[in-house]
């Protein structure tokens, strides 16, 4: 479009129903830069909800799990002991004693192993609660969001990224955990053995506590990598996804990009990977130290039980004992750390969760809504002094707009490409609160409505649809969710956004799957969007039906129809409801039947009328539309 600045055009009258009031702009929760450690107290309640997920779930499989790894550690004492029984036995001649000392050994040892292996990774307990209850959960939270702005932060899509893998993660850590515990119990056995053949054998725990710490050390570094490097990895995998989907596909195969965004793609991994392989290397050079200082603690451990085998100041049995224990205390050591390290790295999984948690909790607590949406609007819904910034940005999306759309209107949004039509529609679905003003509702405060008894009353199709994996029924009886299976509503819906024939092409009709990724039919981009305008006219008495670009991807014959169609619906709805429509688009020849037009330049309201008052004031209104009128006349003549 042409540019019109310098042309003078008045600015609108505000029209406010009530006083101007402002509202402080709410302070969102901004994840540090370094992942945040939180309390034990909020991991052990995690791990109490995990556990009684598990619960809930399988108890018969959790009882057998502690009851194996119990008689895992009375096993290992079993083996030990009964091995000094049959050396001390078979010395002193013995046989019988000897033979069955043996028989336990072997017993005590098959047990052992056995159920040591089962118990190792218990897939079950991992992956059912993973999948069938806490990863509901993870999504729940991050849906529960009232507002949309926070998944248009970087620093919080970085947390929604880990969060997309963590469940089972979380999960695995849990159980990890547990067994970190046993085996924390058995390396306590082996040491309590070592100690009642020489008490200076119990020094070799502290050499061992010495890999733990050192392990979890180097662990912490790799997880503070892996969030500072998620930006990255996101932007790697969108670059992979961009070169294997046909959409984009299309583009790059004629634009010859391929090898660029490859490119580009290799660029952002070897990022990733760069920042990732030095926190690797830092972890790997803290774990050698560790596992240095305990080999160095357990060879004087060794020469010890050597000594007292050359000084005979021991039985034969103790120090064959000892000398096994020893030997194997390398393994149980290993386990320990293998098993607390998984601990460690699971906090990578573990800090998304709690910050997003603590994010819901906060958004909870900003929400004052608590008051009914009313039956019917009466006077309508008011803009006082509204201004908002997207976060991060220091240019007003909405700057001080102040507007009164009455009860029953059809109001149309109409201005250049991010003059902040969308933002506007977006605060009156409650997706964004205003930085500055409000906006009343009958001259209650948006704001003190509650949010889903106010969107349950909102129809809605937006420039940026849904398309829902599922079938087409599916599709359209989700935009009023307790009539999904109602099919003569859904069939009403269809008909008003005159859909009916993209369902006459469906193979199996309203139980036609859609989608290609999970092998549905896929649909145009104009047949999918009048999917979504029906999917927008399921609720039959809203009290704002919102239409944010909905024919962008339809011929101009369809457009027409479509708006006559949401136009002759909206005076209906109107009338019997007091609903505003509100009707944002480019086109200016589709909205010249509204009430009244908005006309929005730089989060600025320029001018607002009918069209006539807007076409006679002779301003910007008008010379857009000129524009277009006659970019169309020329367009038609040749």
């Amino acid at each position: 479009m042409a540019d019109t600045a310098d042309t003078p055009t008045p600015t609108p009258t505000p029209t406010p129903t009530a006083p101007t009031a402002s509202a402080p702009k709410p302070t969102p929760t901004t994840p540090p830069s370094e992942p945040t450690h939180y309390p034990l107290r909020r991991w052990a309640a995690l791990w109490r909800e995990l556990l009684a997920l598990t619960w809930h779930r399988m108890p018969g499989t959790v009882v057998f799990y502690f009851a194996a790894s119990i008689t895992v550690l009375a096993a290992l004492a079993g083996t030990a002991l009964s091995l000094r029984w049959t050396v001390n036995a078979t010395i002193h001649g013995h046989a019988g004693q000897a033979a069955a000392a043996a028989a336990l050994t072997a017993f005590a040892y098959a047990v052992n192993v056995v159920l040591a292996d089962i118990i190792r990774t218990p897939i079950p307990l991992i992956e059912q609660p993973a999948i069938r209850d806490l990863s509901p959960r993870v999504l729940s939270d991050l849906a529960a969001v009232e507002s949309l702005d926070h998944l248009e932060r970087s620093d919080v899509l970085d947390r929604v990224a880990i969060l997309r893998r963590a469940s089972w993660m979380i999960m695995a850590g849990f159980w990890s955990s547990i067994g970190a515990a046993f085996a924390l119990a058995q390396l306590g056995v082996t040491l309590l053995l070592l100690g009642t053949v020489s008490p200076w054998l119990l020094l070799l725990l502290v050499f061992a506590a010495v890999p733990l710490w050192c392990d979890r050390r180097g662990s912490r570094a790799v997880a503070e990598a892996d969030l500072k490097t998620a930006e990255t990895f996101r932007l790697q995998q969108h670059l992979f996804e961009l070169a294997t989907k046909p959409a984009p596909g299309k583009e790059i195969r004629v634009a010859g990009s391929a090898a660029e965004i490859v490119r580009l793609q290799e660029q952002a991994w070897q990022q990733t990977m760069t920042g990732r392989a030095r926190a690797w290397a830092v972890g790997a050079g803290w774990k050698f130290g560790g596992w240095l200082v305990f080999t160095l603690g357990f060879g004087a451990g060794l020469a010890l039980v050597i000594d007292r085998a050359a000084g005979a100041a021991g039985g034969v049995g103790d120090l064959v004992m000892a000398v096994t224990v020893a030997a194997n205390l390398r393994n149980t050591l290993h386990g320990a750390v293998t098993t607390t390290a998984g601990v460690a790295q699971v906090s990578r999984y573990v800090e998304p969760l709690f910050w997003m948690r603590d994010h819901l909790a906060e958004d909870r607590a900003r929400r004052t809504g608590t008051l009914a949406a009313p039956p019917v609007l009466k006077d309508g819904i008011t803009f006082h002094d509204v201004g908002y910034s997207y976060p991060g940005t220091g240019r007003r999306a909405l700057d001080g707009i102040s507007v009164h759309l009455p009860a029953g209107s059809v109001v149309a949004v109409v201005g250049e490409y991010g003059s902040g039509k969308t933002t506007l529609v977006k605060l009156l679905a409650k997706f964004y609160r205003a930085d500055s003003g409000r906006v009343t509702v009958d001259g209650v405060d948006l704001a003190d409505l509650e949010t889903k008894g106010w969107r349950s009353r909102v129809s809605a199709a937006f420039q940026d649809f849904g398309r829902f994996a599922t079938t087409f029924g599916e599709n359209v009886g989700l935009g009023d969710l307790p009539h999904l299976d109602d099919r003569e509503r859904v069939a009403a819906a269809v008909a008003e956004a005159d859909a009916d024939r993209v369902l006459r092409r469906l193979p199996d009709g309203y139980d036609t799957l859609l989608g290609r990724t999970v092998g549905g039919l896929e649909l145009s981009e104009g047949q999918w969007q009048k999917t979504a305008l029906a999917r927008a006219s399921m609720r039959p008495e809203p009290l704002l039906f919102i239409l944010d670009e909905p024919t962008a991807s339809l011929d101009a014959p369809s457009e027409q129809e479509i708006f006559q169609r949401h136009m002759a619906r909206a005076r209906e709805l109107g009338a019997r409801t007091g609903a505003v429509t509100v009707i944002v688009s480019h086109r200016f020849s589709t909205v010249t039947g509204a009430d009244l037009i908005l006309v929005l330049d730089k989060g600025r309201l320029t001018e607002a009328g009918p069209h006539e008052e807007l076409m006679a004031l002779d301003g910007r209104y008008a010379d857009l539309y000129g524009i277009q009128a006659d970019a169309y006349a020329a367009t038609t003549t040749t």
